[in-house]
């Protein structure tokens, strides 16, 4: 049962974490970015992204739009990781949601100057 607890208490710190690192990333684009900017995610907003954000983006940007889910199964990580990451780069206005369905979808804002010759 400790284990269980340790657990949980481990859980709830990641959370804490977490929304400690989203409170931070917003401030921080409302702060230094050009609200007009949020609106493209272009290459050297790629470039500034975190890894583990632009890792993401990237890959949404080749699926077109997908839910999380699937872009778990491309970069190899958890579900529920994939997701707040996703939702990340919606707050920061660089990815769009929407539903379809049951299912919650996730595509590169269509106002982004992104496109695959800036990629390649």
């Amino acid at each position: 049962m400790s284990e269980s607890i340790t657990l949980d208490n481990i859980y709830q710190k990641l959370k804490r974490i977490d929304d400690k690192l989203d409170q931070l990333i917003q401030e921080k684009t409302t702060n230094i970015i050009d609200p007009n900017m949020l609106d493209s995610l272009d290459v050297m907003t790629l470039l500034s992204l975190p890894d583990h954000l632009r890792t993401s983006a990237l890959t949404l940007f080749e699926l077109k739009e997908a839910t999380a889910d699937e872009v778990s199964e491309v970069t190899n990580k958890e579900r529920a990781v994939e997701s707040n990451y996703l939702n990340q780069l919606v707050r920061m206005g660089h990815v769009e949601k929407f539903r379809n369905g049951r299912k919650v979808y996730f595509r590169i804002n269509e106002k982004s100057n992104i496109n695959r010759s800036n990629l390649s």
